[in-house]
């Protein structure tokens, strides 16, 4: 299969350069340095990859990449020469997504995966010219890398920290839900009930049922001092199908009416 290119102008953050298939033949590339990243994944076959003073033997089902300005040589194994697809990409979330897997400029290579790749790069490859094109082959890209995070992320993946976080976010994301309930909260952090309530408590010094209120109460105070909704429009933006539960809570909180906080900072009910 030929290489697909595309001049690639557009401002992502992560863009999708190139792609292909190589079969087995003499093929070898450089010394030298490329401008982008090259992600490649062996089909069949083994070679060899020279960089940073070190000598890597690659196998079926073994990857490695290209990193920007690092001089890099790469040829087939002569008796058994591999197979190899790859993507080149480039942008300012490259480095970053590639950081939460182990490949790295001191590691550039990683082991056999634990299902095949290949799928996964023939899906960047196909991308046309037009603008929709282009954004779909970003995306498969985005698809592709979101596999070597998953089968080769950077140790340590998580710690305590990261798990109150992952609740935070989550909270902070859902808090309009009125069906939004603790038990979803777990099952999305993946992580035991009792021991991710003492975690949260001890990061944030309020209970996964306070943050949320907390959360809710603090987004009203916004709608109420700059949206010029009525009481029952921001109750119900915050996660509150009942206004007078509502405005229950919020007295509870802030020592004001939703009504007396409206007047206070000059809107009306």
């Amino acid at each position: 299969m030929n290489p697909i290119w595309h001049e690639s102008s557009r401002a992502s953050n992560l863009y999708f350069i190139s792609g292909g298939h190589k079969p087995a033949n003499p093929h070898q590339w450089g010394p030298g340095v490329r401008d982008v990243y090259a992600l490649h994944y062996i089909i069949r076959g083994q070679g060899t990859l020279e960089t940073g003073g070190r000598v890597f033997r690659l196998v079926t089902g073994e990857s490695f990449i290209i990193f920007p300005q690092k001089e890099i040589y790469y040829y087939p194994d002569p008796q058994d020469p591999w197979e190899y697809v790859w993507v080149e990409f480039n942008g300012e979330d490259a480095g970053r997504l590639l950081g939460l897997t182990q490949l790295s400029e001191v590691q550039p290579v990683v082991t056999v995966s634990p299902e095949t790749l290949q799928p996964f790069f023939h899906l960047a490859w196909n991308a046309g010219a037009s603008s929709y094109e282009l954004l779909r082959a970003d995306a498969r890209l985005r698809l592709l890398l979101s596999y070597y995070m998953e089968h080769y992320p950077k140790e340590p993946q998580v710690d305590a920290k990261d798990y109150v976080w992952l609740a935070r976010k989550y909270i902070e994301q859902n808090y309009w839900k009125p069906t939004l309930t603790v038990t979803e909260i777990v099952k999305a952090v993946n992580l035991e009930r009792s021991y991710l309530f003492r975690l949260f408590k001890e990061a944030t010094g309020k209970s996964v049922l306070e943050y949320i209120t907390s959360c809710r109460i603090e987004r009203a105070c916004e709608l109420l001092k700059t949206s010029g909704l009525p009481i029952q429009s921001v109750a119900y933006s915050v996660g509150y199908n009942d206004p007078l539960y509502f405005s229950k809570v919020f007295k509870k909180a802030t020592s004001h009416t939703p009504t007396s906080y409206m007047m206070l900072h000059g809107t009306k009910a």
